[in-house]
């Protein structure tokens, strides 16, 4: 028999809806109080969905809910990067690839042309904006650092990508570097949230590249991944579809970078921009001596006559900048081959390491990885987009994979 506390709790549970249309949180509606526990909000009429239910019937209902909306909306996988962000499409694959870039204007968080002056939009004026615009890169070592402008960025990019499609949201995938802590995950999946997600779950980056580059990461065998993005190098090993032992190290294609800006403006007195530089650590940039003299012309600003000068660089000064930030790498994989379990570092042995990430594609590189840690290095197939491709495969069965994701905070 119930008692007088049961029936008020039953009828207080029949007075939960989920508000998964139209809300902005995902979180449950009291129609007694006509706000949403989560945000406090009161959404309208057509943002409630659900019948009254009982407590024993709320989580298959949502489990209902969740099917139904997603015959019509597209799940996504988000590579959130600090050079680029990639966006995959369930059963389509990779469908944009564009710089971390947004520009606002000055002493505001409004971003210009109407909301969509982000990634080549915005790319093309770093470094040459007016004093009214500011041109931000919102992530910054494969974290957010400005969480409104990340947010802008994050609603242009699924706006692009799902379309119109009513008030029926996404689900999205996002990896995130291995070694971020609970409030900077928050941060990710807020973000996605207030930009338009309807569910966001989150995945290690090096898990989701060993997928995107072919690795058997669900065989018990064991595979290194060393994914080098722009603001962090992830490294690896993996086997049984978990993380046996890693390492992220916040030195990467943006370190590099600066190391020229740095070097040229020790040795030459010049000062150059981050898009000139990124051009010259790919064009003549390596990670051994070059056996071959190789000389390219650089334009920048003199520091001790402010006027422009033109000056000649030569690979092998490049290669002296970048040796430390390229150092710290390796390092970090032969960290995390320290720690690998001897069965593993067996298989290791055989199977050699892979390599993924618009960075490892730095001349040279395979063969620096492969003399100092004696295994085999490869260069996984196009490795700009591992990382994207492999949230693109988890998101063609995403119920049968949610066991080596996480599912973001407060959701």
């Amino acid at each position: 028999m119930n008692t007088p506390t049961t029936q008020a709790q039953d009828q207080r549970t029949r007075k939960l809806v989920q508000h998964v249309i139209g809300g902005d949180c995902g979180g449950l509606l009291c129609i007694a109080a006509h706000r949403c526990h989560r945000c406090h909000r009161c959404p309208s009429l057509l943002s409630v969905v659900a019948p009254w239910v009982c407590r024993s019937k709320v989580l298959p209902y949502m489990s209902w809910v969740d099917r139904f909306i997603g015959m019509f909306s597209l799940d996504l996988g988000i590579d959130l990067g600090t050079a680029n962000t990639l966006v995959a499409v369930q059963g389509k694959g990779v469908v944009i690839s564009e710089p971390s870039v947004v520009a606002v204007k000055k002493g505001t968080k409004q971003v210009l042309m109407d909301g969509n002056a982000v990634g080549e939009q915005a790319k093309i004026m770093l470094g040459k904006n007016p004093g009214h615009i500011e041109v931000v890169r919102p992530m910054k070592d494969g974290v957010i650092a400005d969480f409104e402008i990340t947010e802008a960025m994050l609603r242009y990019f699924i706006r692009r990508t799902h379309g119109r499609r009513g008030p029926f949201r996404p689900r999205v995938v996002i990896a995130v570097p291995s070694g971020i802590n609970e409030v900077e995950k928050r941060a990710v999946t807020n973000s996605a949230m207030n930009a338009g997600a309807r569910q966001v779950f989150l995945i290690p980056e090096p898990m989701a590249s060993a997928i995107g580059a072919g690795l058997p990461f669900a065989d018990p065998v064991g595979s290194m991944i060393v994914d080098i993005g722009g603001g962090t190098t992830e490294v690896a090993v993996i086997s049984l579809a978990g993380i046996v032992a890693s390492e992220s190290v916040r030195v990467a294609g943006d370190e590099l970078s600066m190391s020229i800006v740095k070097y040229l403006k020790t040795e030459y007195n010049v000062v150059i921009g981050e898009n000139t530089a990124e051009m010259v650590k790919h064009q003549i940039g390596c990670a051994l001596a070059p056996a071959e003299e190789t000389r390219m012309s650089i334009r920048g600003r003199d520091m001790r006559t402010g006027m422009p000068r033109a000056i000649e660089v030569t690979a092998n000064e490049v290669h002296e900048a970048l040796k430390p930030q390229l150092m710290a790498i390796v390092n970090s994989v032969k960290m995390v081959l320290e720690r690998t379990q001897p069965e593993l570092a067996a298989d290791l042995m055989e199977r050699g390491i892979c390599l993924a990430g618009g960075t490892a594609l730095l001349k040279g590189l395979p063969e620096l990885l492969s003399r100092e840690t004696g295994l085999p290095v490869r260069m996984a197939q196009d490795p700009m987009t591992c990382v994207a491709r492999g949230c693109a495969a988890l998101l063609d069965d995403l119920d049968a994979v949610k066991q080596i994701l996480e599912l973001g905070m407060d959701q």
